[in-house]
């Protein structure tokens, strides 16, 4: 089971720097998720900046650029890494896509779905100057007259998908080259949950486990001050449930009242009220957080079901110390591991 890094840093410049230090300690991948910063611009640093560790996004937004686009900045960074891209893709919310992005949103499975095809088809032959025409309902391409003249690392670049719901996660089995779970799980979950649907996508997509690289996620604190590694890891279980979305993720684990009580928390705008309404249970059933020794037994929780494990450290409702400290736990770890 492999140990991957989402380096967090306040500047481009740091962040930079922590992707060198998760590539000399070991980590399979380096990812960079897609919110506060673009995600193919610090990836481009990153790629530059680093020399064999791969590069992936974490996810990037399928919906808001057109596939053209992504197939041409998958390409170009495929190029500046030396073939090491992983494109990872997600489909956001609706509020998301619709209000912050003017972006389609339709019907998301079937919306993903054609995205993929579109960008895979761009990929294999844009370079070689014949027509490209996909029908769709979302993501039609007519392409003629075009020809790519920079001959692609990889007429192939793998593309994972992230998913939560159960017809996204089919999706994923039956297309992906990966799946990417949230950043918040269990080994329980995926178990009893994801693997199952994933199993369902690729039966019907006539494909074998052995097709799909399965990434668990896991907001990770190893640090020596075990009640402070979970109260920084609370934070981000907050943040998350006040998004009506995940109700149910939260209600299967057990904390449908926990999560009502930070609901209503963030109703009133008590801010400090939402994380203290996050027991450490809730914690310690959806991150990793705590010790070292903690983190390492819990993590050996995914041994067996998940191919790679994406750490992250927290990052809502901390300051920048706790994450720096987060983070240099888990580089800590993936060096020992």
């Amino acid at each position: 089971m492999r140990l991957t890094v989402t380096p967090w840093g306040k500047s481009l410049a740091e962040l930079v720097a922590v992707a060198r230090n998760a590539e000399t300690a070991g980590a399979g991948t380096v990812w960079v998720s897609e919110l506060h910063r673009s995600a193919p611009v610090p990836l481009a640093a990153i790629a530059e900046a680093t020399s064999d560790v791969r590069i992936g996004t974490a996810v990037a937004l399928a919906f808001v650029r057109s596939p053209m686009v992504t197939a041409l900045e998958a390409m170009d960074l495929d190029e500046l890494s030396g073939g090491r891209l992983v494109l990872g893709l997600g489909s956001g919310v609706r509020r998301l896509n619709e209000d912050w992005h003017h972006a389609r949103w339709g019907r998301p499975v079937a919306h993903l779905r054609e995205t993929v095809a579109a960008i895979r088809e761009l990929v294999a032959r844009s370079h070689l100057g014949v027509p490209i025409e996909l029908d769709g309902e979302h993501e039609p391409v007519r392409l003629r007259g075009f020809q790519r003249p920079f001959p692609p690392v990889r007429t192939a670049i793998p593309i994972f998908l992230a998913a939560v719901g159960p017809a996204m996660t089919r999706l994923a089995g039956e297309i992906g080259d990966g799946w990417i779970a949230h950043e918040l799980g269990s080994p329980a979950n995926l178990r009893d949950n994801v693997l199952p649907r994933l199993s369902e996508g690729l039966v019907r997509g006539g494909r074998s486990r052995s097709d799909l690289e399965v990434v668990a996620s896991a907001c990770c604190v190893p640090y020596a001050d075990g009640r402070q590694a979970r109260r920084w890891a609370a934070g981000l279980v907050a943040f998350y449930a006040t998004v009506r979305t995940y109700e149910d993720f939260f209600a299967w684990h057990g904390f449908r009242g926990e999560a009502k009580a930070v609901q209503e928390a963030f109703r009133s705008g008590d801010e400090r009220g939402m994380v203290d309404a996050v027991p450490d249970a809730m914690v310690d059933a959806l991150t990793l957080a705590g010790t070292p020794d903690e983190v390492a037994e819990r993590l050996a929780g995914y041994e067996g079901l998940a191919d790679a494990v994406k750490l992250s450290p927290p990052t809502r409702f901390v300051p920048p110390e706790a994450t720096r400290a987060a983070q240099e736990g888990i580089l800590r770890l993936v060096a020992g591991s």
